[in-house]
């Protein structure tokens, strides 16, 4: 890329992961793409680069409340309590170290089908409740990844311009 160094090439790579990181939750997306853009802000040690690490931190932490609060009542007005939501995360956690990187969602689906099932003794409301558990899970996701995407659209624009 014209005007990047070779340390900001690799800040950008860890960026990079830290984007992929938030798709296949196996890497702490967020704060990867945040660590590496406060790297940047230190080794640039410009009013410029100060304002690329706060903007990032503002969007990221946006972003963060953003993805607990906004899933978290689409949830709630679905009904799903989070006790369903605990036994998605237990056995998606148990799922990456039994199937490596695809575990944890297959893992999680399972967990949120299961508990629900048992909860509502019906195979077509659990069903339902486990669309309604997914698509607010994908919401997070989305909600994260575009306050990281929004922070590194930021830092590639002052790295490129330094």
């Amino acid at each position: 890329m014209v005007g990047l160094t070779g340390t900001e090439l690799l800040i950008g790579l860890v960026i990079v992961v830290g984007l992929v990181g938030i798709i296949l939750p196996a890497l702490p997306g967020s704060l990867l793409v945040l660590a590496a853009i406060g790297v940047w802000s230190f080794q640039q040690g410009s009013t410029t680069g100060w304002i690329v690490l706060v903007l990032a931190v503002a969007l990221i932490g946006a972003a963060t409340v953003i993805k607990f609060a906004w899933p978290g009542k689409n949830l709630k007005a679905a009904g799903i309590p989070t006790r369903t939501l605990v036994m998605g995360a237990a056995l998606g956690v148990v799922g990456l170290f039994v199937v490596p990187v695809v575990g944890l969602p297959i893992g999680f689906v399972l967990g949120i089908y299961a508990s629900e099932a048992q909860r509502l003794g019906s195979e077509a409301q659990a069903r339902a409740s486990t669309r309604a558990a997914l698509r607010a899970v994908g919401l997070s996701i989305l909600v994260e990844l575009a306050g990281a995407s929004g922070a590194a659209a930021i830092w590639l624009t002052a790295a490129i311009l330094s």
